[in-house]
This record gives C-alpha cells, sequence and structure tokens, in this order.
C-alpha cells in the first residue's frame, strides 16, 4: 500500500491573516521536489491569494532587505520562501482595526524546512540573511507600482534584529519611522 502524498499544511502565527506554510516535500532518489502553491488548498484554508508577478532577490549575509510594502490602491499579499540560504524573515502588522496593530512577527526561513510565509495586505515586510546568497522568492497578488511602494525604517517598530549595522540600499534607510507613519490599512 503505498503513504498518502504530503499535503500543505497552515500554522497560525500570533498575527491573525499571517501564516507559515508547511508545503508537501516529495523525495526519492533522484532528489527532492516541493509543491511551493495550490490554488484549492489556498482557497480552502481561507487564504485568498492569486498570484500575478513573482520575482526573486540573492542576498549576502547581513543584508537587510525591509520593511517593505504597496500602498492602496496597489497594496499586495505576498507569499514568500528562501529556495537557498537561510534568513530571518520579519513582519509588521500595519492595520489599524487589528488586534494587533504595531506587533511584529519573525521566523527563520531556509532551504531545509522549506517553509512559506503568507504575508496578507497591510503588513510590513522584510528580512535579514543570515548566510551568503541567500535566495528568496517573492509572489504577490498585484503587479509592482512604483508610485504605491514604499516601506518603514527597520529599526523603528521595537523588533530586536541581532545585527547593529546591517547592509541595506539607501532607499531603505530613508523610509519614515513607524510612530511617523499614518497606516491607511
Amino acid at each position: 500500500m503505498t503513504a498518502p502524498a504530503p499535503q500543505f499544511q497552515a500554522l497560525p502565527t500570533n498575527l491573525p491573516g499571517l501564516v507559515l506554510l508547511q508545503p508537501p516535500i516529495f523525495e526519492d532518489a533522484r532528489g527532492i521536489f516541493v509543491k511551493t502553491f495550490h490554488d484549492n488548498f489556498f482557497r480552502d484554508a481561507g487564504i485568498p491569494f492569486e498570484p500575478r508577478e513573482e520575482f526573486y532577490s540573492v542576498s549576502a549575509k547581513d543584508v537587510l532587505r525591509g520593511m517593505h510594502f504597496q500602498l492602496p490602491p496597489t497594496a499586495h499579499a505576498k507569499l514568500v520562501y528562501c529556495l537557498s540560504g537561510r534568513v530571518m524573515d520579519v513582519v509588521l502588522d500595519m492595520r489599524r482595526g487589528s488586534p494587533t496593530y504595531g506587533r511584529s512577527f519573525n521566523c527563520i526561513l531556509d532551504a531545509i524546512k522549506r517553509e512559506s510565509l503568507y504575508v496578507p495586505v497591510g503588513f510590513a515586510h522584510g528580512f535579514l540573511s543570515l548566510e551568503d546568497r541567500s535566495l528568496m522568492i517573492y509572489k504577490t497578488d498585484a503587479v509592482h507600482d512604483p508610485a504605491c511602494d514604499t516601506g518603514i525604517a527597520w529599526d523603528s517598530f521595537g523588533f530586536e534584529w541581532p545585527v547593529t549595522n546591517p547592509i541595506m540600499s539607501d532607499r531603505d534607510r530613508r523610509f519614515v519611522r513607524w510612530r511617523e507613519f499614518n497606516s491607511p490599512f
């Protein structure tokens, strides 16, 4: 008798709507096959996500990218995962009506556990690369809109990053501080 095929598992987090996903992994003598998205599973799990665009980044150790999001009317949800290397992934709840407004969540995403994180609209997202050549994939449910693309200062919302002087873009260093941001979410 053949064992049942692995299925996605949705793990709740401390922030409503934010979901850590364990994907089905198929492994045999040839190697590994991982399913990263399945429309029916997401729909059945109440995760309203229809990908429209996909990106990836490769980062050196101690690179910090974030805390990014898009403003309405092109705000987007994301599905993120790490294909190689290891990152500390961090999100901030910016939804004014949320019981967890202003709180953050973090987890390690890596190529070993192969978990992904569903980040709904209204969250800022960023990560710190913990290894050289960390490869992150981002699927979004809205097309990138440079006019609405922005962020929150990485060190302004009370999260204790394990680095004091990360490698960052000039753009990310200039983001507004959390206490000065008037959230439209």
